[in-house]
This record gives C-alpha cells, structure tokens and sequence, in this order.
C-alpha cells in the first residue's frame, strides 16, 4: 500500500511534435478511406511527398554535414587546415553552421530550454541527489554570444553564453525501490527543518532563500482552472512529499518524474594559450527526467559537500562542544551523558559523511548511464538523426492536413488547426499543438491544396494530385530495378 503523499504536478505546454510513427500515421489514415482505389491512391501520394519534401532538404542538409565535418571535434582541426582560411573565414563558416543548425532544430520541433523551465526542473530531486555545476571556465563564451547577437532569441536563459540545451518531448519514468538512504535523509531533514524552525536560524535561512524564490507558473500544488485548456499537467511523485512511516520505511515506494524525451546540448570547449579550440560538440540524450537533467551538463564539476553541509557539520560540532562543556561543568558530571552527546554528534557526521558517499556512487551511476544508455548518438550521427526527423515530421503535417481536408471538406486555417489536433487525440491518443501553418505552406507548395474566394483551403482529388507531384526519381530508380520500364 503506497504511503499517503502531497500531490504535486508540473503545467507544461503542448508540444509541436507529432508522437505518432509515420508507418503507422500513414496506415491508419489510409485504413479509413472507405474505398480500396481511393486508399491506394492515398498510399501512393503519402510516398510522393515524403520523396519530394526530402528532396527538397537534401541540398540544405548536404550544405550543413559539409559544415560540420569542418568543426567535428575529431578530425575538423584537421580539414580546417587543409582548407588554409583565415580566422575571419572560419568565423563566417562556424556562423553558417549555427544558422543551418538552428533552423534544422525549428523544424525538428526541438525548443531551447529556458531558465524558467530549468528552475521547474530543478526543483525537485529524483535520484540525483548531488549539487552538479559547470565549469565554466573550460567552456567557451565566443561561439554562442556571436551567434546570438547576430540571431536575437526570445527568453534565452543565463548560460546562453556558453552552452545551449534544445529539448523536445515529455515522457515519464518511474522507479521502484526501497530507498532506505534516502528515506531516512529525508527524517533528519525533517528533524533538522523543526530545529530551525524553533531557533532564529529558520528565520536567517527564510530571508535568503526568500530573495531568490519566486512563485513559478508552471509550478503548482494543484491544477489552475483559470489556466489554459490546452496545457498538459504531469504529476512528480516525490519522498519528500510522502508522509513516511515505520511500515512504509520497510516498504518499496514508487517515484516518478516526467522527463524530457529528446535533449541536445551544442558547445565549445575553451581555448588554451597554445591551441585555439574550433570543435563544437553537439551530443544528444533520451528520457532524462526533468530533475536529474544536470547529467546532460557540458564539463561539470566533481561534485562535493555542500555550504550546508558544512554548516551542519559546524553547529553539530559546536552544540555538542557546548553539551559537553556543560556536562563536565556540572558537579556531578554523568560520563553516560557525555557519552550519549558525542555519539548523537559523532553519528549526525557520520549519517551526512555516508550520505554523501552514497549520493556519489549513485551520481557515478547516473553519468555512465548517461554515457551507455542515455545518450543516443553525438556529433555527425546527431545531425543525421536531426535531418531524419525534419523530414519524418514534414511528412506527417502534410499528410494530416490533406487527410482532414480530403474527408471533411473546406476549412479555415484554424479550422483545419483544430480539426488535425482532434484526429491526433480520436485515433492516436495523442496530443500535440499542430503546426498547421508549416503544414499548409508545405501543401500550397507542393500545388495540391488552393484556397477559394473566401480564403478557405482545399484539396485536389487524390488522382489529380498524384499527377501534379508526377513520378519521382525514387520511383523510376525502384521499377528500374525490378526491370520495369516506366510509362
């Protein structure tokens, strides 16, 4: 029986990315049309545009991998100097770069984590017990700061300076475990909060936090009814909102944290007297749950005891050195009770020594997770991976768009909006805020979507629409090598 808990839960807005496998998109919809002729038809135009839309990326996407094999932190020193430019010339190509990488982010649907949704994140714990820092001294504060003058971003967060997160997704994860260290962590946590609270510290400690605490709007207790209808609300289960007791102590709890389901970090490490660093590492993570995203950190410091601990160490020290002077002050000092004083202090040392030497090794976990099970891919296989979903993402808004307007007929822009976010929840499950601007421009570009007199849009038939996008190069290369010849 779970223990009782307070309920807590994160408002996160919709995301742009279509969760749904574009084979089983496609197939679904098809499965649909009620007429065989009509769904070959439809299987058919769903191939020539996702031939086309990747035809039209592929000179973009070619330009960008040239781009990076010149900054790839393995072998670019290398080619860069082969290529003989000027320090004026790679700053222009390491720009162009960015700007190409940046825009494949826009379309991937990817955003840049901002210092509110860190601040969200990071104000719980997960398993990641440990304060995790950047050096920042071992990064580079040129590259990005260049870029984003050139390139103004809305709501960058602080260390823009020096590295960038992209983010993409929620999922969830949960953990089940006894958590016995972390348990009793949370006791004497308890315990030390109430001894603040009955000394002036708690007030000392009140007024600090106080200046740097603000009240977080996607942050809340309990969901907001004057909030928007469209935002998703996941619910963080944690030990410290769950009332412990002797049975639930021996008991496994389960935990849970949402998490972001796609990051990407894009850095530079700095440049020493003697070589002037020009690789930009781009490396890409998977399900890292909101609390522990300190593991996608660039160049993090070893982590150690924190100001508190220290504090803590010291007023142990000093209460117990008062208990104990005060105890053999007395006429009749009880060697029992100066005992007991030194072993509640030796043994409060002890508890926070050990529980920082547990969090250690679960902080050394957690980074070789990230390494083996956590990080997808890194530099040229990220940008692969990146090229992959633009392309995979494109086709799904197209497809959708024309499917709805195909079935039900002529629409506004948010008409068909709202009418492609329906389908997504009826026949998927799912939710998204669909890009239906994207969507449209990439049909009117294609030439098989018009508006009427009013401004609505329209589709061509599905006949009429495979003979405008006409036979695709994929196409003539697969009958070429089943040895038919194309009429």
């Amino acid at each position: 029986m779970a223990a009782e808990r307070k309920k807590e839960t994160i408002r996160l807005e919709p995301e742009s990315v279509i969760p749904i496998l574009k084979p089983k998109l496609i197939m679904t919809l098809a499965n649909l049309i009620e007429h065989s002729n009509d769904r070959q038809e439809f299987l058919k135009l769903c191939k020539r545009i996702e031939y086309t839309v990747r035809a039209w990326y592929n000179l973009q996407f070619e330009d960008l991998m040239q781009l990076y094999s010149l900054f790839d932190p393995v072998s670019g020193a290398q080619k860069l100097q082969q290529q003989n430019l000027t320090s004026q010339e790679i700053d222009v190509l390491e720009q162009n770069f960015l700007a190409y990488l940046f825009q494949v982010m826009d379309k991937s649907n990817f955003k840049i984590t901002t210092d509110d949704e860190i601040e969200v994140a990071r104000s719980g714990q997960y398993l990641l017990n440990l304060p995790i820092k950047v050096d920042e001294s071992k990064l580079d504060k040129k590259l990005l700061k260049r870029y984003f003058e050139d390139h103004p971003h809305e709501n960058l967060p602080d260390f823009s300076d020096n590295y960038v997160i992209f983010r993409r997704g929620i999922g969830m994860d949960k953990t089940t475990d006894f958590f016995f260290m972390e348990k009793l962590d949370v006791i004497i946590s308890r315990i030390w909060s109430y001894f603040l609270k009955i000394t002036w510290l708690d007030k000392l400690r009140g007024n600090r936090s106080g200046r740097h605490q603000n009240k977080d709007p996607k942050k809340d207790d309990e969901t907001n009814p004057e909030a928007d209808d469209e935002d998703l609300y996941v619910e963080r289960i944690r030990l410290e909102n769950t009332q412990l007791s002797f049975k639930s102590f021996l008991s496994k709890l389960t935990i849970q944290e949402p998490t972001f389901d796609r990051m990407i970090v894009v850095y530079r490490r700095a440049s020493s007297k003697t070589n002037l660093e020009r690789g930009i590492f781009v490396k890409h993570f998977k399900n890292i749950p909101m609390a522990d995203m300190e593991i996608v950190l660039p160049e993090k410091r070893n982590p150690g005891l924190t100001p508190m601990d220290w504090v803590k160490f010291l007023i142990s020290a000093v209460v117990g050195l008062v208990a104990v002077v005060t105890s053999v002050e007395m006429p009749k000092a009880d060697p029992w009770v100066i005992f007991a004083v030194l072993s509640t202090v030796v043994g409060y040392c002890a508890k926070t020594y050990f529980t920082f030497q547990a969090n250690m090794a679960t902080y050394q976990n957690l980074i070789t997770q990230s390494m083996y099970d956590k990080q997808l891919d890194s530099g040229k296989g990220t940008l692969l991976h990146l090229c992959d979903d633009v392309i995979q993402q494109e086709v799904k808004e197209v497809m959708i768009s024309f499917y709805i307007l195909m079935e039900q007929g002529k629409a506004t822009l948010e008409d068909l909006d709202l009418r492609c976010e329906e389908l997504i929840k009826e026949e998927f499950g799912e939710r998204c805020n669909f890009d239906v601007d994207d969507a449209v421009q990439k049909l009117e570009k294609l030439g098989i979507v018009a508006r009427d007199t009013i401004g609505r849009y329209y589709c061509m038939g599905l006949k009429r629409a495979n003979e405008i996008i006409g036979t695709t190069t994929e196409e003539l290369v697969l009958k070429a090598k089943q040895g038919v010849t194309p009429s």
